[in-house]
């Protein structure tokens, strides 16, 4: 794209979100259905207690999504569903659209962002199971050509660790892409090999198993494995083995050229900052997701990802022998940060102030932050979606900081 293009593209965005959306005057009110207890029993003799053994506290969740709406600084709506053996919570709060100020859809489909990741993972640990793939096997073997060796190239890397983020794989660093040029790319078509061709045109960023780098392109290759192995496209794969067997009636995958999301829906806003201050919020619910793909394109709705939470964390999608896989993560440090790693094959551990660990994915796509998770013993689970106003940004939004912190306080 030439700077002459770039600049009217900058201008012409400036100029829809300088006027501003009409917006509706007054945040809707929290809908919050009763905390219902769950069937909490004495724990065997010689079991550990469950994690979470009171119900959750509905006055700290009702505060955290209070507010929401148009003039809110950081979300315009929420979805919330926490769950468990400790009990249920159910609410939502905020808009479904700032200019006529309906009331959140609380069945509302969104695009679940790098959740699409654990599917992905439960996919290949599927197979795994069933003796079609080998985790210790080099991708080289099963992709051959994809990721060559040779001086300056790419060392065997093996199915576990592109899941698990230490492959050393990579996307060439380069400037920021301002947030006016992604707006007028938001209906470009990508091909995920494309993608992959760009990472391995970079090389290797650190040998297999030295470190842990989270990023999309390892999903990606993971993709085209599963691609391969099955003799299916990804989407179809992932249908078959887990979207229909779970019911997960409301969840999907767009077509490559759908940009469009399905059913009922609350829209997503991206907020852009005002040459004369202050910020315009500008409509992001229509993009095309191909460059996400298998990391990161899957639309569905609370009430299914809570359905996969409890049937994944309960053995129900991928057998306990490899289901381990998602609560093991590896011993080493993480590139970015140089403290110790905590992603894991699909998921990422969280350590409570009180030393409980929980087990997540957090999503996020312009106008949408979403979160699965819960602990092992299911004795409390959250699934969210936030309508974020800077789902993209480095910081995780305030709202989703209030609920996760509502959600799992003791």
């Amino acid at each position: 794209m030439n700077v002459r293009t770039r600049t009217l593209i900058a201008a012409a965005l400036a100029l829809g979100i300088a006027s501003g959306p009409a917006v509706a005057a007054q945040a809707a009110p929290v809908q919050a259905a009763p905390v219902q207890a769950g069937p909490v029993r004495a724990a065997p003799a010689g079991a550990a207690a469950p994690a979470f053994s009171t119900p959750p506290d509905a006055a700290a969740l009702e505060r955290a999504i209070a507010g929401l709406g148009a003039h809110h600084p950081d979300a315009t709506a929420a979805l919330v569903r926490v769950g468990g053996t400790s009990g249920v919570w159910r609410g939502h709060s905020g808009v479904a659209d700032v200019r006529s100020g309906r009331e959140a859809i609380e069945d509302a489909r969104f695009r679940a962002g790098s959740v699409t990741k654990t599917f992905t993972a439960a996919v290949v640990l599927q197979l795994a199971a069933e003796g079609r793939l080998d985790l210790d096997r080099p991708v080289q073997e099963y992709l051959p050509g994809l990721l060559p060796g040779g001086p300056g190239g790419f060392e065997p890397v093996s199915v576990r660790q592109l899941l698990n983020y230490t492959s050393g794989l990579r996307l060439p660093d380069g400037p920021e892409v301002p947030f006016a040029d992604v707006y007028a790319h938001r209906f470009d078509v990508v091909d995920p090999r494309a993608l992959i061709a760009e990472a391995v045109a970079a090389g290797p960023e650190f040998r297999p198993g030295e470190k842990q780098r989270y990023s999309n392109i390892h999903y990606t290759v993971l993709g085209v494995l599963i691609e391969k192995v099955t003799g299916t496209t990804y989407e179809r794969a992932v249908s078959e083995r887990i979207i229909k067997p779970l019911g997960l009636h409301h969840t999907s995958f767009p077509a490559r050229t759908q940009n469009r999301i399905p059913g009922p829906y609350n829209h997503g806003y991206q907020a852009v900052p005002k040459a004369g201050g202050g910020s315009s919020l500008v409509d992001v619910t229509e993009w095309n997701s191909t460059s996400n793909w298998a990391a990161g394109d899957l639309i569905s709705t609370t009430a299914d990802l809570e359905r996969f939470t409890v049937a994944l964390f309960g053995g129900k999608v991928v057998p306990k022998a490899q289901l381990e896989e998602m609560f093991t993560v590896p011993d080493v440090l993480d590139a970015k940060t140089g403290a110790h790693a905590v992603q894991t094959a699909g998921l990422k551990a969280f350590e409570l102030k009180d030393g409980t660990v929980v087990y997540g994915k957090t999503g996020g796509r312009y106008g949408y932050n979403t979160v699965i998770g819960g602990t092992r013993d299911l004795s409390r689970t959250l699934v969210y979606s936030v309508n974020s106003l800077d789902a993209k940004g480095d910081d995780m939004n305030k709202v989703a900081l209030g609920i996760v912190g509502a959600a799992f306080a003791k």
